[in-house]
């Protein structure tokens, strides 16, 4: 867990302020999203293209029609006008499926959440840790004022002994 959470520090995926408070580069995680979604449909797309065009009543035709299925799987609409009939195909589809909705709901989940700021916590956690570091510092001058009165309490107790 140590070597991973080293890995993401050195990755720039994120930097840590003096609060602690992670801050992700979302530019650069869309970034490598939406270049991660375009080679998987490009390569997916080629190997279900290839595996399908063998066959004459495959509705895949062209490479286009291939890249077309894997943009409609990846989106899960699948409009059915475009299918893979052979099982390098179906499996293409199926990975896209997994990895492409996945990529698509990060994204639409990072985009909601940058332009919404429906679960924005890094501004309000560094805001309580502002509030905390200022009551531990109140908290040390009122502890430091009663030693003192304290003291002198006692020593007005010893004088009038």
């Amino acid at each position: 867990m140590i070597v991973v959470q080293k890995t993401m520090e050195k990755s720039n995926l994120y930097q840590v302020d003096e609060y602690g408070v992670k801050n992700y580069n979302y530019g650069f995680i869309a970034f490598v999203s939406l270049t991660l979604f375009v080679f998987l449909n490009l390569t997916l797309g080629y190997v279900t293209y290839t595996a399908e065009i063998a066959f004459e009543t495959s509705p895949i035709q062209s490479y286009t029609d291939a890249i077309w299925l894997m943009i409609m799987s990846s989106t899960t609409i699948g409009f059915g006008d475009v299918y893979p009939i052979t099982l390098v195909g179906r499996i293409s589809v199926f990975i896209m499926f997994i990895l492409g909705v996945g990529i698509l709901g990060g994204m639409g989940a990072v985009f909601a959440n940058k332009i919404f700021g429906f679960a924005d916590t890094n501004i309000k956690n560094r805001e309580l840790r502002k509030q905390n570091a200022h009551i531990i510092e109140q908290n040390a001058k009122i502890t430091d004022k009663l030693n003192k009165l304290e003291q002198q309490i006692e020593n007005l107790v010893k004088r009038t002994d």
